[in-house]
C-alpha cells in the first residue's frame, strides 16, 4: 500500500466526511467553550481548591503556619481568575443553546455569584469535612490518626470534591460540577452525583463501588460500606422516557449504617433514624428507625 498516494486520494475525502458528521451531529463552536483542555484546567482548579482546605494534603509543596494565610489568599486569588472565566463559558454555552436572546451580562453575573458563593462558604465546607473526617477515625477500628486519614483515605477525596461539586450544583452552574464528581469517581471508585444532599458525619468505609445518585437525600452520621448503591428503582416512566427533574432516590435518615454491597432503590424508601442494613440485601421499601435489615429479613431492635 502506497500511504502517500492514500493520503492524497483517500484521506480528503475522508476528512470532509468526518466534519460534515462532527456539523450535523454536534456544532463546531460548542467544542470551543471548554474542550478537553478545559477540562483539565478544572481538574487543576479542584487541586487548587482541596490544597486551600488541606494544605499538607493537596498542596505541591509544604506550607508552614507562617506561610498559611499568604498561601490562601495567593491560591484563592489564582481561582477567582481562572474559574470565573470557566464559570462563565459554561452559563454561556449552556444559556445559547436555551435561547437566542441570551444576555452575556446575565452569564457573567451568573458565574460571578457562583464564584463568590464557592469561595466564602469554603470555611464551613472545611468544618463539614472536620466531622466527616473525625466519623472516620471513631469509625474505622484500623485508623490510627486523623492523619492517616487525610492522607489516605480514598473517601476524603470523594466527599470533599463533593462538598464542592454540590455547592456549585445548587448555583445550577451547567457540566462543571459533574466533570468534578467524575474526577473524584475516577480516582476513588465512588460515585456521588452532585445533586446529592448529604449531612456532616458522612463516612465510606473501603468505598469501591459506593453509587449515591441525584436526589439522594443522606442525614447526619451516616456510614456506609463498599458496594452500596443508593439508586432509582426506575430511571423511566411509563412512556419509557428518563424521569428529569423529579425525585428518583431514597432518603437516609441520621445514623443509619449501611454494609457492604446493599441496593436500596426508590424515592419513597426511607431509612429510619439508627437503622442497620446488613451486607447484600435489596431493598424497595421504607425501613422503620431502629431496624436490623439482615439477608432480606427485617428484625426489630
Amino acid at each position: 500500500m502506497d500511504i502517500n498516494k492514500w493520503m492524497n486520494g483517500t484521506l480528503p475525502d475522508l476528512v470532509e466526511d468526518l466534519q460534515r458528521a462532527i456539523e450535523t451531529g454536534h456544532h463546531v463552536e460548542d467544542c470551543n467553550y471548554l474542550g478537553l483542555a478545559g477540562k483539565k484546567e478544572i481538574y487543576e482548579v479542584l487541586e487548587d481548591l482541596l490544597s486551600v482546605l488541606f494544605p499538607g494534603r493537596y498542596s505541591k509543596d509544604s506550607v508552614s503556619k507562617d506561610d498559611l494565610n499568604f498561601y490562601i489568599h495567593d491560591i484563592l486569588r489564582h481561582i477567582s481568575f481562572k474559574f470565573s472565566r470557566h464559570l462563565r463559558d459554561a452559563f454561556t454555552h449552556f444559556c445559547r443553546r436555551r435561547t437566542s436572546e441570551c444576555d452575556p451580562s446575565d452569564c457573567l453575573d451568573c458565574a460571578y455569584e457562583s464564584l463568590t458563593h464557592l469561595i466564602e462558604s469554603l470555611p464551613v465546607i472545611r468544618g463539614t469535612l472536620q466531622k466527616d473526617i473525625e466519623a472516620a477515625f471513631f469509625s474505622d477500628p484500623a485508623a490510627n490518626s486523623i492523619e492517616e486519614i487525610i492522607l489516605s483515605y480514598p473517601a476524603i477525596d470523594a466527599i470533599a470534591t463533593h462538598r464542592i461539586a454540590h455547592l456549585l450544583y445548587e448555583k445550577d452552574v451547567p457540566v462543571i460540577p459533574r466533570i468534578l464528581a467524575e474526577r473524584a469517581h475516577s480516582l476513588t471508585g465512588i460515585d456521588i452525583h452532585p445533586g446529592a444532599r448529604i449531612g456532616p458525619g458522612f463516612f465510606i468505609d473501603h468505598g469501591t463501588g459506593v453509587v449515591i445518585g441525584e436526589t439522594t437525600v443522606i442525614g447526619n452520621n451516616v456510614k456506609l460500606y463498599q458496594g452500596v448503591t443508593l439508586g432509582a428503582l426506575s430511571p423511566f416512566d411509563k412512556e419509557g422516557k428518563p424521569r428529569k427533574g423529579e425525585k428518583r432516590h431514597p432518603d437516609i435518615e441520621d445514623d443509619v449504617i449501611i454494609y457492604a454491597n446493599a441496593t436500596i432503590l426508590g424515592k419513597n424508601t426511607v431509612i429510619g433514624k439508627g437503622a442497620i442494613i446488613g451486607g447484600n440485601t435489596w431493598i424497595t421499601t421504607s425501613v422503620a428507625p431502629g431496624t436490623v435489615v439482615y439477608k432480606n429479613a427485617n428484625i426489630t431492635k
